[in-house]
C-alpha cells in the first residue's frame, strides 16, 4: 500500500497523510484530508502542553470542547496560542 499525499494546511507543502480519521465527525474528516503525519504529530506536542498546563481531563465535555475548539484553530483558523504562562521547558535559564 503506497503512503497518501495530502497538501497540508499547516507544512503549507505536500506530505505523508494520516492513515484514517483522527477524530470523529465532520472535524476528523476535514483533518484526514488536509492535515499531514508530520502536522498531526505537531498538534499531538500542542494539545499535551494545553492538557497540562490547563490541568484539563480529557473525558469531561467542557475540555474536550476546547480541546476540540483549539484544534480547529490549530489547523484552520488563526492557530492556537500557548498559555501566557507557559515557558518552554528547553529554554529555561
Amino acid at each position: 500500500m503506497t503512503a497518501r499525499t495530502v497538501n497540508c494546511v499547516l507544512l503549507k507543502r505536500a506530505a505523508p497523510g494520516l492513515d484514517r480519521p483522527p477524530y470523529p465527525g465532520v472535524l476528523g474528516q476535514r483533518i484526514f484530508e488536509n492535515v499531514s503525519k508530520e502536522a498531526w504529530g505537531q498538534w499531538v506536542g500542542h494539545q499535551t502542553m494545553l492538557i497540562n498546563e490547563y490541568r484539563l481531563s480529557p473525558v469531561e465535555p467542557k475540555a474536550r470542547k476546547f480541546l476540540e475548539a483549539e484544534m480547529e484553530k490549530f489547523f484552520f483558523g488563526e492557530g492556537s496560542e500557548k498559555p501566557r504562562e507557559f515557558v518552554n521547558p528547553g529554554s529555561r535559564s
